[in-house]
């Protein structure tokens, strides 16, 4: 906001780390002074930059490049550039910056106006160094990313995210030192899509695929073990999986241990504890759920509770996981269902000198509530009572109710206790 939108990369950091908007301060990583060659003397440039290792320039205005000799002569530490939210259209532009950085491993585009710009083979070659490539909401057309990773022979991790895709294209050239690929919020719904990135990615360790509409997963278990090999940690999160067959086909990943599963259809119709139970039961190798550790015990208790949950199934829609289960804990009694609810009332003998009332009373109400409710039955006041608790089925005496304002169940007051009252004396 406020920045004109056609600046240079070599403008806005001369201006934003210019000594006197940047103070050199020693210390790791908090500044690095360059001083240009000889050849740089008639340079427009300030002697000497500040610039820390790690450049962050987003919502600057960029749309070119300018000078690469400067570039070069101040950027050659540099490590990490965040161009987010610039206005670069032109990968020949983006494309000069990165040639200029022999050190950049990772490079964040995201929200630069991308769309239908084209990237020559020979200009995706000087990214070859990233290691990290971020292009969310760019709306880069999915050839151009085949041609990034088989360009980037480094690249590890790569973020797609809000860039509206719904079909991609498998590459005839794998990529095989991609570890991370982030792609929530697209539109990929059919599982044979996803399907691709199995065999593009081999050393696929994270996928990330949130908020995008895949229905279910349709491949049989040698396909699933061959296309991901190396999966550990999936994101499946507010995608359409609305069959436990989807759930129980992520133990054919053969690595996989970290599963995010929330807001999916199938789960809707049951509560918070048991979705996790369900799912930790159906997923024996998976070691963290939704972000949190399945310690022994909660996985012991899961798989109890899962037995008990398909007790009265009948046989044919038993899941494939309940047979072993049953293998491993036998079948299980259904569990008595026990009330813990506070009880609220009790039938008492109210004793007054000579006279013996059956009363019930409420026991959410206050000593100094009993009295009152007594008055009547024993015509006496509130001040001139004394009142006394006789449990039947203690060996102790009775015990005096004398805190006013101490609530009756903190007393343990069952059907058929007793209730003295003694009026004062003067």
């Amino acid at each position: 906001p406020g920045q004109p939108s056609c600046r240079s990369f070599v403008e806005v950091i001369n201006e934003k780390y210019s000594p006197e908007n940047f103070p050199y301060r020693r210390g790791p990583g908090m500044g690095v002074v360059v001083v240009p060659t000889a050849g740089l003397q008639g340079s427009p440039m300030k002697d000497r930059l500040n610039l820390p290792s790690v450049l962050v320039l987003n919502g600057c205005g960029i749309s070119k490049a300018g000078d690469q000799a400067e570039i070069a002569a101040f950027c050659a530490h540099v490590m990490e550039l965040d161009l987010s939210h610039n206005n670069l259209q032109d990968w020949q532009e983006i494309s000069k910056i990165a040639s200029s950085i022999p050190n950049l491993e990772f490079l964040n585009l995201s929200s630069n106006p991308l769309a239908g710009t084209i990237l020559k083979p020979q200009c995706a070659e000087t990214f070859s160094r990233v290691r990290r490539l971020v292009l969310n909401n760019t709306q880069i057309s999915w050839d151009t990313v085949m041609l990034l990773t088989q360009n980037i022979p480094v690249l590890e991790e790569l973020f797609l995210c809000l860039n509206e895709y719904s079909s991609v294209s498998a590459s005839s050239v794998a990529c095989p030192t991609l570890r991370l690929l982030h792609i929530t919020d697209n539109s990929l719904h059919d599982w044979a899509e996803v399907g691709k990135f199995g065999s593009m990615f081999p050393s696929l360790d994270t996928l990330i695929m949130a908020n995008n509409n895949l229905a279910s997963i349709q491949d049989n278990e040698d396909i699933l073990a061959r296309l991901f090999p190396n999966l550990r940690r999936i994101n499946l999160n507010n995608s359409g999986l609305n069959r436990w067959e989807d759930i129980e086909k992520l133990n054919f990943f053969p690595k996989l241990e970290e599963v995010r599963l929330q807001g999916i259809p199938l789960l809707q119709p049951y509560t918070k504890a048991e979705r996790r139970n369900l799912m930790i039961a159906q997923l024996p190798s998976v070691s963290q759920l939704n972000g949190s550790v399945v310690t022994d015990s909660e996985r012991e208790d899961a798989e109890r509770f899962f037995i008990r949950h398909y007790l009265d199934c009948p046989e044919k829609e038993l899941p494939f996981r309940y047979h072993s289960l049953i293998t491993k804990y036998g079948k299980l009694e259904p569990l008595a269902e026990i009330d813990l609810r506070p009880r609220c009332r009790a039938q008492v003998e109210v004793h007054c000198e000579e006279k013996v009332e059956q009363l019930c009373i409420r026991l959410d109400q206050t000593v100094a509530e009993l009295k009152k409710q007594l008055t009547t039955v024993v015509q006496l006041s509130t001040n001139s009572m004394r009142l006394y608790y006789i449990d039947k089925d203690s060996a102790f005496g009775p015990e005096e109710l004398k805190y006013n304002n101490r609530a009756l169940h903190s007393y343990s007051i069952q059907d058929g206790d007793e209730i003295l009252v003694v009026p004062k004396t003067k």
